[in-house]
């Protein structure tokens, strides 16, 4: 037991006859730990562009909320007869009346011949 650990511990199984085994697990290994680290990496930038977008997604909400609140007081009656009035435009005092027009029908030819 002593001996086997004391040999892990000097490395003697990377310059043994039989270590390109070793070493090609070695590099196999330390290759899937850049593609884990890197993978790691872009999930981690992902998150925060996520995070970024949501956040700003939910400012826009509110602005777009906030606008189109003052827009509703603005089309309010009371607030254009108010700015009316500092333009010294008033509100008429007779109720609108609905005209109606009455189009005469055209005659055709024949009707026009007959005539």
């Amino acid at each position: 037991m002593k001996n086997g650990v004391y040999s892990l511990l000097k490395a003697k199984f990377l310059v043994n006859d039989d270590a390109v085994k070793n070493w090609r697990f070695i590099v196999f290994v330390i290759v899937l730990a850049i593609i884990m680290i890197a993978s790691t990496q872009r999930f981690d930038q992902k998150v925060f562009e996520i995070t970024a977008l949501s956040n700003q997604v939910k400012e826009l909400r509110s602005e777009f909320i906030d606008r189109r609140s003052e827009l509703m007081k603005l089309k309010l009656e009371s607030t254009i007869s108010d700015k009316m009035l500092q333009r010294q435009i008033y509100p008429s005092t007779v109720p609108p009346v609905k005209i109606k027009v009455v189009k005469e029908e055209e005659k055709n030819f024949f009707k026009k011949i007959w005539e």
